[in-house]
């Protein structure tokens, strides 16, 4: 828990001082005050919405027991196994399958699945994939997950008015701020996947592998996966700066394309088949 707060703090410090170091070029001093007056409205909305971007990028809302017992029920019945506290529930209307998580602490963490998962996978499946989405919760990925959702958002918001901003004292300086300009657009995506590389795809192996734990069912998370991958492919999610911004929060990769690769936090889904299946027979074996 406290590493993760260690790299949630370094990620935004990293994302800032980026910020005001390509801010200073652009635009010597001007650029570097309007870079810190960006970067302090990151941290307000960071600290505001950092836990319900992903939420609203989705249309999730509120699912009560009533209406979906079987959902609590399983989510219970993990959470209690794992003595961790019970996230509260959400449903996105979208047909893609996946699930995701957020909170910056387990006491404060909201699990959503999609219309699409609860449709697409049994049972079985769909306590490998909510186990799943409790290691993050347990080991607290979700902080710093919603800190580089929300740092990502706005960099790519950024690359639609880069051209807009005057930064230069004269008329003179049109050729440099058009420069300027294009250098903010050029690193803006480039910023957004090094944001993504300090989340790491390391915490999806790890999230496996703990989900398998808690359910004692590798091949249930394997199947899940497989299904997943199918359902994306057939239902993809529509190209949205802030739904770009938060794929990395999904259980599997939402975007099969080049782009959706590009912005994608997941190792091949393939890879964490095999590993859950090596899982297998390693218990078996041992």
């Amino acid at each position: 828990m406290h590493v993760n707060a260690i790299r949630a703090v370094g990620l935004f410090v990293g994302a800032a001082v980026l910020a005001v170091v390509v801010g200073w070029l652009c635009g010597a001093e001007k650029g570097a005050q309007l870079s810190i007056a960006l970067v302090v409205c990151a941290g307000v909305l960071v600290y505001l919405f950092g836990n319900s971007l992903a939420l609203r990028a989705m249309r999730a809302r509120p699912v009560s027991e009533i209406e979906r017992p079987e959902l609590y029920r399983i989510v219970r019945e993990l959470a209690t196994a794992a003595r961790q506290p019970m996230p509260k529930l959400y449903l996105s209307p979208v047909r893609s399958p996946n699930a995701f998580a957020t909170g910056s602490t387990p006491r404060r963490a909201a699990l959503c699945c999609t219309t699409g998962l609860l449709r697409t996978l049994d049972e079985r499946e769909l306590r490998g994939v909510l186990a799943h989405e409790l290691a993050h919760i347990r080991s607290n990925d979700t902080l710093i997950s919603a800190v580089a959702a929300t740092l990502t958002t706005l960099i790519t918001a950024l690359t639609a008015i880069s051209f807009l901003i005057p930064l230069g004292d004269s008329e003179e300086t049109d050729l440099p701020n058009l420069l300027g300009g294009l250098m903010v657009a050029l690193l803006a995506p480039l910023a957004a996947v090094v944001i993504y590389f300090g989340v790491g795809r390391a915490r999806e192996f790890r999230a496996d592998e703990k989900a398998a734990e808690l359910t004692g069912d590798p091949i249930g998370l394997a199947d899940a996966l497989r299904k997943l991958e199918t359902g994306n492919r057939a239902y993809p999610l529509p190209r949205e700066r802030v739904l770009l911004a938060t794929s990395h929060l999904m259980t599997t990769n939402p975007f099969p394309d080049t782009i959706g690769r590009l912005f994608s936090a997941h190792p091949p889904v393939q890879e964490r088949i095999r590993r859950l299946r090596a899982l297998r027979r390693k218990w078996d074996l041992g």
